[in-house]
């Protein structure tokens, strides 16, 4: 969970934070501030137009910052004591001199305190081949532990508390001054945060050092916290959130990884994050483990390697007990907080189905919840003022009609990303599968055609029945196969050249009918915009994509080996997408075996076989069958 996320922009915050407090001396510290029971001046409270916080000219200078470690229920690291965890506060100067509570913006973090190697001998090779067991890689050197007191983070200060707001910053456990563990989605990483928003309620005890015993309260705040983070940060959000912890009134991930097996892993296939080859859930592990020296043992034995290694399952890529505990989806039941989840349709590091799989979800719950997609890549929080209306409503009860707005905002294709539009919801809720079968040759082109059960004019009769195949070889990436006009390794199905904008909605599926001389093999599909441009723009060439192991066609928790010459079905779904197509492009369905820049690197050779006319894409399309036909026939009314 990196590409332009916190794990490489922290240092940047904090250096540029630094500068922001030295040129307008908004910075002051204190280590143990007092409590007082003064009644704040008109001209220090919050004020609110139209249902927004304004910045407030008490609040802009002097702010009040100190750090503290907040004692949790837990002990990780298994040193006779519960952990604590490093915190720090930035507040306005009345919650100091006139007895002003705020509520709080909070965001816990791994990366506040240096992170580790992402060299190629630190991550595991893709030259693997499936169903064996993996090549060995190099551990990577210890994070020298850093200490940054009082200040973690200046991430989300400027932004917040000229408006009223504390905003909290966490080191999670393990990591920076923070003792215990860190598990990478295990319990106590939800229960750190929680433990932070039980001391802003005063359930939980805050101490001005890590051993000591001098409390710190925190006597300032109204008790109500919204948390907000990107990536990582995201993902503690939910993490906080599946506690059902009092006081956590809203929370707003951004690109979370809420399933890290959906993280490393795709229908049963061994799968990296994009721009992370060789990622697995250790090497995250080392690249966050920056907490204590006298700790670093126990951990990496008991955490990393008889739990992560001996657990992980690299060898088959299957789901098992230990992917299901760090599946937020499964931890849903004592959630109650209000979620503005925001997430890009291009983002291959965390993949869109994080965000919506979790949104999905809290719909079915019936909780308070809106979503914002854009569409670039990794990262990208929801526009200012939309998190004005969400933090005003939610934690300064401000009656601004943000739950009576549509539930998904969307920023359309060139547009800004504090420009969405708004929709009803996510899918747009016009959108209709058309299901397209592929016929032809797909070592050229073929051609993708809406199915005879959706289109009566498509009639296939039994000589146009088709078996096609592919050799996997890993040598060659996607991009460059399919520029190739003709190739063995993998097989292109093209609609008709658009004549129209047509709107895709929602989460494509393939069905494939597959056979293969191997028990099992690597299955991409991608789904692009053709001609291929090879541009730098993230939109311009993949629409989504999707990768499976066949031999878990049944289910992602067992393989059933495939059988030489024996056909089987295997369907599974893309990544959701929400794009606007435009005319004079084509929809082409690409599919590969190994994809070079997202599975492992088998040795070249295996045979797969699709029965072409037994295999279909189901596209979600706003307007359905009469909107495609539309799109492509531009005599149509």
């Amino acid at each position: 969970m990196k590409l332009n996320s916190p794990r490489s922009n922290m240092l940047k915050f904090n250096l540029v934070f630094a500068l922001v407090c030295l040129a307008q001396n908004l910075c002051v510290a204190q280590d143990s501030p007092p409590s007082t029971d003064a009644k704040p001046s008109a001209g220090s409270k919050p004020v609110f137009v139209d249902g927004l916080a304004q910045v407030v000219e008490a609040f802009k200078s002097d702010w009040v910052q100190h750090d503290l470690f907040v004692e949790t229920p837990f002990d990780s690291d298994q040193d006779g004591k519960p952990d604590r965890v490093h915190v720090s506060v930035t507040r306005p100067s009345p919650t100091q001199t006139e007895g002003l509570k705020v509520p709080v913006i909070y965001q816990s973090s791994p990366y506040y305190a240096g992170m580790g190697s992402t060299s190629p001998e630190h991550m595991w090779s893709p030259r693997q081949n499936l169903n064996s067991p993996p090549p060995k890689h190099v551990q990577p050197p210890a994070i020298p532990q850093e200490s940054k007191r009082p200040r973690l983070n200046g991430e989300h200060l400027a932004e917040w508390v000229p408006r009223g707001f504390a905003v909290v910053h966490s080191s999670s456990p393990g990591t920076g001054l923070s003792q215990g563990c860190p598990t990478v989605g295990g319990p106590n990483e939800s229960l750190a945060p929680k433990a932070v928003i039980d001391w802003l309620n005063a359930r939980a005890k805050g101490f001005t050092s890590v051993d000591g015993n001098e409390e710190v309260k925190a006597d300032w705040c109204t008790g109500k916290v919204g948390m907000i983070g990107t990536s990582y940060n995201g993902t503690l959000c939910l993490a906080a959130a599946t506690t059902g912890v009092e006081g956590l009134e809203c929370i707003v991930p951004v690109a979370p990884n809420t399933s890290y097996y959906h993280y490393y892993r795709s229908n049963g296939l061994v799968r990296h994050p994009g721009g992370y080859m060789g990622e697995d859930i250790d090497v995250l592990y080392d690249f966050i483990h920056s907490g204590y020296d006298a700790s670093r043992n126990f951990c990496d034995c008991n955490i990393r390697d008889d739990g992560m290694l001996k657990n992980f399952d690299r060898t088959n890529g299957d789901y098992n007990e230990f992917w299901k505990s760090r599946d937020y989806i499964h931890q849903l039941d004592n959630m109650k907080a209000a979620m503005l989840m925001a997430h890009a349709f291009n983002d291959w590091n965390v993949m869109p189905e994080h965000s919506y799989r979790i949104y999905q979800a809290a719909q079915k719950k019936g909780l308070p919840c809106k979503i914002y997609y854009h569409q670039g890549g990794h990262g990208g929080q929801p526009p200012v003022q939309l998190l004005n209306q969400w933090f005003s409503h939610f934690l300064y009860g401000q009656d601004n009609k943000v739950m009576d707005q549509p539930n998904a905002w969307i920023v359309r294709e060139g547009k800004r990303n504090s420009k969405p539009e708004s929709y009803g919801d996510y899918p747009n809720p016009d959108a209709k599968v058309v299901t397209f079968q592929p016929q032809g040759a797909g070592k050229r082109i073929g051609q993708l055609a809406p199915a005879r059960n959706d289109n009566p004019n498509v009639d296939i009769q039994a000589d146009d029945i088709q078996v096609d195949d592919i050799i996997d070889n890993f040598s060659f990436s996607v991009p460059e196969l399919i520029r190739a006009e003709w190739s063995n390794h993998r097989l292109v199905y093209a609609t008709p050249k658009l004549t129209a904008p047509l709107h895709l909605s929602g989460i494509p599926r393939i069905k494939l009918r597959i056979a293969c001389d191997r028990p099992t093999a690597c299955l991409s599909v991608w789904l692009v915009s053709l001609p291929w441009t090879n541009s730098e723009r993230i939109t311009d060439d993949v629409i989504t994509r999707g990768w499976a192991d066949p031999a878990n066609a049944d289910s992602i928790w067992t393989e059933q080996p495939m059988i030489p010459g024996q056909f089987r079905d295997v369907e599974f779904e893309l990544q959701p997408d929400d794009q606007i197509l435009q005319p004079g492009e084509q929809i082409g369905l690409v599919l590969v075996s190994s994809d070079r820049d997202f599975t492992l690197w088998p040795e070249p050779g295996t045979r797969l076989e699709f029965a072409i006319d037994q295999c279909q894409l189901e596209l979600p399309i706003v307007g359905g069958l009469d909107a495609y036909t539309k799109a492509i026939d531009s005599s149509s009314p």
